[in-house]
């Protein structure tokens, strides 16, 4: 199935059809916020994301930056093409832990180094997540950890009939 008609950005917005192919790495230099079981687990400055045709950014965040305790390593691994092989974390905040909730790369590629160890989080799995003072939509499917803001327009891949994109 092709995908829907580009959405054209305004003055201030970015489109993900913009995003290079392969990704591109960039910090980034936004208040990230992340809420879970009421509490924040995460309000730093220091961020990366990551860019990619058709996907809104993924935000990689220094894990010294998450409350203490927030990740536990766990099972299961995947594999991307561009940045390596994924391990992932069960995230605790509050009275809430979300199972294999944030991954990172341990040994990625050398585009990726920057990241190494960087953590990322599903938004739609977490209570809220926000970029400054807007609240983060998630990228839809169960696959990808896209963040919806504003300034970001699509039409995104993950939703019904866009695997093949």
């Amino acid at each position: 199935m092709s995908r829907r008609r580009r959405i054209e950005p305004e003055p201030g917005q970015e489109s993900v059809w913009d995003y290079p192919r392969p990704p591109r790495l960039e910090r980034s230099p936004r208040r990230v916020r992340i809420v879970l079981g009421g509490e924040t687990i995460v309000d730093t400055t220091r961020s990366a994301r990551v860019l990619e045709t058709s996907h809104p950014p993924v935000h990689y965040i220094p894990p010294e930056e998450f409350r203490p305790g927030a990740l536990t390593p766990t099972s299961g691994a995947s594999h991307c093409e561009w940045k390596g092989r994924a391990a992932y974390f069960d995230v605790t905040g509050g009275d809430r832990r979300v199972e294999r909730g944030a991954w990172a790369y341990p040994r990625p590629t050398r585009a990726f180094e920057e990241i190494t160890g960087w953590v990322a989080v599903y938004p739609a799995l977490m209570d809220a997540c926000f970029l400054d003072d807007d609240r983060v939509d998630a990228q839809d499917g169960d696959f990808y950890g896209g963040w919806i803001t504003p300034e970001i327009v699509g039409p995104f891949k993950g939703g019904p009939g866009t695997w093949g994109w």
